[in-house]
């Protein structure tokens, strides 16, 4: 046990009055049921003058790892930061498809309503709307759940400020849907009820 910078270690005070004589035996007050015990907390060693305190020797503290720097992954150029930057996007749709329902719904939504569009006789161009806003809807729930992630890693209270910008997200895939139903079903009447 460590008290005042120093260890218990072996030994003992030597016991002054029972050398001495002079009180008559009685000595040092006895610690632990000891006469002349050393006092706890502190080592003795016996030396040519008296005793000596030594001090215990430190434990060495191990070093925690390390935090990796998001600086060191962004200083590549060229090659190697356009194949960072697609392991990184394969990585996000991975996330989401794995944690998020709403993302797999409109992603197995979009496996069906794609096909159809290129299948459909319609124009180059309503083509391309039909599947871009298609796409579209999958960016913005893709924005979504980035925020979403973001205000959750720094705590999951209910914060006013929280809500407001999950709510924000929300609303903007909300839109995103109503686009595409509309555009589908403006481009759909168009050609086959009129």
């Amino acid at each position: 046990a460590r008290r005042g910078g120093y260890a218990l270690a072996a030994g003992t005070l030597p016991n002054r009055g029972a050398a001495a004589g002079s009180d008559g035996g009685a000595g040092r007050p006895s610690v632990g049921g000891q006469a002349g015990a050393a006092p706890r907390g502190r080592a003795y060693h016996h030396g040519f003058r008296g005793c000596r305190a030594v001090s215990a020797p430190t434990r060495p503290h191990s070093q925690p790892a390390p935090a990796r720097d998001s600086r060191a992954l962004k200083g590549q150029r060229g090659l190697r930061r356009i194949l960072n930057a697609t392991r990184y996007s394969i990585d996000g749709l991975r996330a989401a498809w794995s944690h998020e329902d709403a993302f797999r719904q409109e992603l197995l939504l979009a496996a069906v309503m794609v096909p159809l569009a290129l299948w459909l006789p319609v124009s180059l161009v309503e083509k391309v709307l039909l599947v871009g806003v298609v796409v579209l809807v999958l960016i913005v729930e893709l924005l979504n759940t980035g925020i979403e992630a973001a205000i959750d890693r720094d705590s999951l209270e209910i914060n006013p400020l929280g809500k407001r910008a999950k709510d924000y997200g929300s609303a903007a895939v909300m839109l995103s849907l109503l686009l595409a139903g509309g555009t589908w079903a403006a481009i759909l009447l168009a050609h086959f009820l009129s």
